[in-house]
């Protein structure tokens, strides 16, 4: 448990391999304390061998299994990326931080704080694409707010009202936010 525990709590993302129960636990562990806010969202990297087909079956059973019987939403699919290549590994992860830094609760705020600040069409498709994850208000961007302690004051954010259980949507909007003036 603390060893699982300590694993989430320090991780900025999470690649696996091909391996046996601990390897399926853990992969289970992080997906579940992602998927319901128990943990930061961070990128999760399933890394096959060339022509390899374990996490493929994997998402078979996954799809099938969980997906098939309403056990998971089709979003939660979104929570993971599986790839035989090393370099598409390496490019989930740096994109998925290309513009998002980090989140945070303040009071009854989500506030994820980005490396630069988003393009005003992209705060348009934000507020369009997710108003289903907001509970009132809209996306803005913002500075940092008193209640973060002077946490990363130079980074700029977005604030939202989030519902607090669209994890799997919260990941898709972080995407679209590191897809802001992206030319390719």
């Amino acid at each position: 448990f603390t060893r699982k525990l300590m694993f989430m709590k320090e991780a900025s993302a999470v690649a696996l391999l091909p391996g046996g129960f601990g390897t399926q636990d853990e992969g289970f562990e992080a997906l579940t304390l992602i998927q319901t806010g128990k943990a930061p969202l961070v990128p999760i990297v399933m890394l096959e061998q060339p022509g390899g087909t374990y996490w493929l079956q994997w998402r078979a059973y996954v799809k099938s299994e969980l997906l098939g019987s309403g056990m998971i939403n089709p979003e939660d699919m979104s929570l993971f990326c599986i790839t035989d290549s090393i370099e598409a590994a390496v490019a989930e992860v740096t994109r998925f931080y290309r513009v998002y830094h980090s989140m945070r609760f303040v009071g009854d705020d989500l506030v994820l704080r980005l490396e630069r600040p988003v393009g005003p069409a992209t705060l348009d498709r934000l507020n369009a694409e997710f108003a289903g994850i907001l509970v009132g208000g809209q996306i803005e961007q913002c500075a940092a707010l008193p209640a973060e302690g002077g946490e990363w004051p130079d980074k700029p954010r977005l604030k939202l009202r989030f519902d607090r259980k669209s994890f799997a949507a919260l990941r898709r909007l972080i995407d679209v936010v590191n897809l802001d003036g992206a030319t390719a």
